[in-house]
């Protein structure tokens, strides 16, 4: 098991780190689909190859923040790893989207028009 870690000193997570896990906060996902639904939330900005996929997905099973899970929507075909978040992966992506927020607000006061 990964070591119990403070999520908001890590830094900020790379942009195909963030859309893989945001793939899968809905649901779980096989491989081929995480790299679909992350090609089509990035609005193809992030294209994801198999060994960069399977590369993170690695590393994220490792950190904890995603798990494997039976693909319970695979209708008998051949068997498919399916990955979804663990507690600490939706931890990982709320601070995540905390920090982006924050991002956000601060950009908009400083180019906000002035008011009168």
């Amino acid at each position: 098991m990964a070591r119990e870690i403070d999520i908001r000193s890590k830094p900020p997570l790379s942009e195909a780190t963030f859309f893989i896990l945001l793939s899968l906060a809905p649901e779980s996902r096989h491989g081929y689909a995480i790299m679909k639904d992350t090609r089509r939330l990035s609005a193809g900005r992030v294209l994801l190859s198999t060994g960069t996929l399977y590369g993170a997905l690695k590393r994220l099973l490792e950190l904890g923040w995603i798990e494997r899970v039976d693909d319970t929507k695979n209708n008998g075909n051949r068997e498919r790893k399916a990955y979804a978040l663990t507690r600490r992966g939706r931890r990982v992506l709320d601070a995540e989207l905390d920090r982006l927020r924050g991002l956000v607000a601060v950009a908009r006061t400083r180019t906000a028009p002035e008011r009168a």
